[in-house]
């Protein structure tokens, strides 16, 4: 049977989830089943990597099963299913965020997809592609502004592309409590920008940013408009022709995919307009010993053999969650992301990172704990079968800004209950007096 949904079993049910129904869902999750340390696991770490359905699971054994084989190169019937699953999972991702499915490129991830962005704009700077092309010309005088709360994702490729050009690198600052300076973003973004890439929701300090008034920003200066949507696109609603944005990254693995899968969304006209990054197989309509012509995107820009398997399964994870609704997930992980800050703020000697309770925010919250080093902190919850992240979140700027080297980081999806954060809670109350910090 195939293994992506057709668009009418894409339907949102409605009722408000609660802790019944999480219940019903952890069931379709078999590694929360498991013991760690002696104690049921207690998973807060999907702000990293969120675990995988059942459903996803089997998908990509089914398609090693029942389909594999190369994907728009051979005739055989095989290779014609493989193809038709391959590209039935663009259409159901596209549809995802609202776009068009050849506005849709496959990459391993948003780092990829990143990293694919900055190097086209090289090779548009370096004389490659068509007239077309020369829009994504970055020379020195020009300008790409970023923020001080960016993933390293969504900064280094743009530091090194400025290297590579000699274009300025700029950055909207953040205030003490981590919020974006909107008072100075007008300042920053000026007629030299030529792009703008932000996060949706920070990976830090859970905040949801305003990306409506940064995208018309960036528009008024003609400039591009990219958006991280690693933390927004899994858990929030995410429609990119209402955003009216340019390009958008994201990867499978945060939204209940396999890893090794992720995609860059672009205008198709940006898309059919960027020189390839990765050349070789598949994305070509003419080769000579002097040089080629490249297909349409999404073609243009998959090189060699795709993740095939990888892209089925995330058709199939995307499938979960417009079933189960993603605004009510949304509204479930802003009631776990509450519970989490009200709870961590009564707790002696903890700073939680970014806005505070009553400030919407994603189901996520960083903090950092006096005389508590957040390692300490994290092998104190995992002795107890509660799984955080601890360190910089490869977000050293922005741990530096706010004074710190690294914090200890509780994230949620839609499999966790109102009583993982209570227990999560519970062992927090105890961990300065077991490590003995002081007041």
């Amino acid at each position: 049977m195939p293994v992506v949904p057709t668009p009418t079993t894409l339907t949102e049910a409605t009722a408000a989830i609660d802790d019944r129904e999480v219940s019903h869902i952890r069931n379709d999750f078999p590694i929360l089943a498991q013991q760690v340390n002696d104690n049921g696991l207690v998973y807060l770490d999907s702000g990293a990597t969120s675990q995988n359905p059942l459903s996803v699971i089997e998908a990509e054994q089914e398609f090693y099963e029942q389909r594999n084989a190369a994907v728009h190169r051979g005739a055989h019937s095989l290779a014609v299913g493989a193809t038709d699953v391959f590209e039935e999972a663009r259409e159901a991702v596209a549809r995802f965020i609202g776009a068009r499915s050849n506005e849709v490129v496959w990459t391993a991830n948003a780092t990829e997809a990143l990293n694919l962005l900055t190097y086209s704009f090289s090779n548009a700077t370096a004389g490659r592609g068509s007239d077309d092309s020369r829009r994504f010309v970055v020379q020195p005088g020009d300008e790409i502004v970023v923020t001080e709360m960016e993933h390293h994702a969504n900064l280094i490729p743009w530091q090194e592309l400025a290297f590579r050009t000699g274009a300025t690198l700029r950055y909207i600052p953040v205030d003490d409590d981590g919020a974006l300076r909107m008072d100075e973003a007008a300042a920053v973004i000026n007629e030299a920008t030529k792009v703008v890439a932000f996060t949706h929701a920070s990976n830090v300090l859970g905040c949801i940013n305003p990306v409506e008034e940064l995208i018309a920003l960036a528009h008024a200066r003609g400039a591009f408009a990219v958006l991280d949507g690693c933390q927004s696109v899994p858990h929030l609603p995410v429609d990119v022709k209402a955003l009216d944005v340019d390009f958008l990254a994201f990867s499978g693995h945060k939204m209940l995919g396999p890893t090794g899968i992720g995609a860059l969304y672009g205008k198709a006209d940006l898309l059919n307009a960027m020189p390839p990054f990765l050349t070789g197989g598949s994305m070509i309509t003419k080769v000579t010993m002097e040089g080629a012509d490249y297909l349409p995107a999404p073609n243009r820009f998959e090189a060699g053999t795709q993740q095939i398997s990888q892209a089925a399964a995330l058709a199939v994870a995307v499938n979960y969650l417009q079933e189960t609704g993603v605004k009510r997930i949304a509204a479930w992980e802003a009631t776990l992301g509450r519970r989490l800050v009200e709870g961590l703020q009564q707790i002696e000697g903890v700073r939680v990172l970014g806005p505070g309770a009553g400030t919407e925010r994603i189901g996520l919250a960083a903090f950092d704990i006096a005389g508590v080093h957040a390692h300490d902190v994290g092998q104190f919850l995992d002795d107890r079968g509660i799984a955080v992240r601890v360190g910089h979140h490869c977000a050293q700027p922005l741990h530096r800004r706010l004074g710190l080297i690294a914090s200890t980081r509780a994230s949620t999806y839609l499999y966790n209950t109102t009583a993982d954060v209570d227990y999560f809670l519970e062992a927090m109350a105890s961990v300065r007096s077991f490590f003995g910090a002081r007041s």
